[in-house]
């Protein structure tokens, strides 16, 4: 389109610009939205055309349909704004544009944007306060909610995907609690988590599903889902847990090769929970020796010390290792360049973690299909740094490391 302007006006111009340069710029921005609007308006003056079959003034025999006129509307595009058009209508209604469809108010472009800018911490409320100046109108935190939607299928696709070409040998298995609103109320709601370690010490996130993380009947079904979905349960080798006794049970039924590794964190909590404040550090060192110890004949040693050291003085903190030491150790026989990875659930507690930093805006969730929408969000975005950050002490994509820590 042709730009014109006169010679009074292009000096005029060039006087506002000597004192606020800026103008120029709005003055561009404006005549290209402009130029922009009568582009859009045209085309569907065309697409009009194209619908009843005949120029603008063309008569045709036996057609009952006519232009009638246009309706004003505003329509917001990406880099440059709201852009006013002119809709052309048909006397029978029967026109609807594909250029610009009446339920749509900005090019997708917008919508990726503003899904993205949702996803990575800004709340729906503080986005319908930066889209004003972001595209020039003020988007409602209910159209940011609707802006998402299309994304909430392809996230169920990934969270119900199927995993049989996933060699998984180690699964990480722990929850999460949200509040979230269900049914017009406030609630916690747990969501159980999985996560699979490859034989080649990558990670990836199996499993994201809401239900009550004491419940050991819903971590059956969570691990027979996994299992529909194509894990190999043969091939699992180990789950990392923390003490919940069904859990156990139910995993060991499910996977029968597996071993279980008790999380030393919260064993240690326990542990520690039953002796007085006094003697709290006293107990934790002596509970490190054994954690840290350099082999399982060593772990074991100490342990016995321990129970002969606070046997008499402290009966149920003694009796509360004795129950849980053997699953504590299980890490001793796997790689010893693993187990810095595989004594607790740690990897969870990061993703956990990183879950928390990015609700904490929202306080509250919008229902569970939200909750899956940012938790895929942030399982994926973890997943591409955990491609260089494989399990185990020195990690074997990074030779000058290993090198280094060889020569120190």
């Amino acid at each position: 389109m042709e730009l014109k302007i006169s010679v009074s006006e292009a000096v005029e111009l060039i006087k506002e610009i000597k004192t606020m340069p800026e103008k120029i710029f709005n003055y561009i921005e404006s005549s290209l939205r402009e130029s922009v609007g009568s582009f859009l308006s045209e085309l569907m003056q065309q697409e009009l055309t194209v619908h009843l079959g005949r120029q603008r003034y063309e008569r045709k025999q036996d057609s009952k349909n006519y232009r009638n006129g246009t309706y004003p509307r505003e329509f917001y595009l990406k880099n440059i704004g709201q852009v006013e058009v002119k809709v052309p209508r048909d006397r029978n209604g029967e026109f609807k544009s594909k250029v610009l469809p009446r339920s749509k108010r900005y090019e997708d472009r917008l919508r990726e944007d503003i899904s993205a800018m949702y996803l990575t911490g800004i709340s729906t409320r503080t986005l319908s306060i930066l889209s004003k100046k972001l595209i020039g109108r003020k988007i409602s935190h209910e159209e940011v909610s609707k802006a998402t939607e299309k994304m909430k299928e392809a996230v169920e696709n990934w969270r119900t995907r199927d995993v049989s070409s996933e060699e998984i040998k180690y699964l990480f298995i722990d929850g999460v609690n949200f509040r979230m609103r269900v049914g017009g109320s406030v609630q916690i709601v747990p969501v159980l988590v999985v996560i699979g370690v490859r034989d080649d010490n990558t990670r990836c996130v199996l499993c994201l599903q809401s239900g009550d993380k004491e419940s050991a009947t819903a971590w059956r079904e969570v691990f027979k889902d996994l299992k529909s979905r194509g894990l190999d349960s043969n091939s699992v080798r180990l789950g990392v847990m923390d003490g919940l006794t069904g859990l156990q049970v139910v995993f060991k039924e499910e996977f029968p090769n597996a071993k279980i590794q008790r999380c030393q964190v919260h064993v240690a909590r326990n542990i520690l929970a039953k002796v007085p404040q006094k003697l709290k550090k006293k107990v934790a060192d002596d509970l490190r020796s054994i954690f840290y110890a350099s082999s399982k004949k060593k772990a074991k040693e100490f342990t016995k010390s321990f129970i002969e050291r606070w046997g008499k003085e402290l009966p149920s903190a003694v009796k509360s290792l004795k129950n849980s030491i053997e699953s504590c150790l299980t890490f001793f026989n796997f790689p010893e360049q693993e187990w810095i990875s595989l004594r607790s659930p740690y990897i969870i507690e990061r993703l956990n973690k990183e879950f928390k930093r990015r609700t904490k805006s929202m306080e509250i969730v919008a229902g569970e299909t939200s909750c899956y929408l940012l938790l895929a969000f942030i399982s994926l975005k973890m997943e591409m740094s955990w491609r260089h950050t494989k399990i185990g002490k020195v990690h074997p994509n990074l030779p000058f490391y290993k090198k280094f820590t060889q020569e120190c």
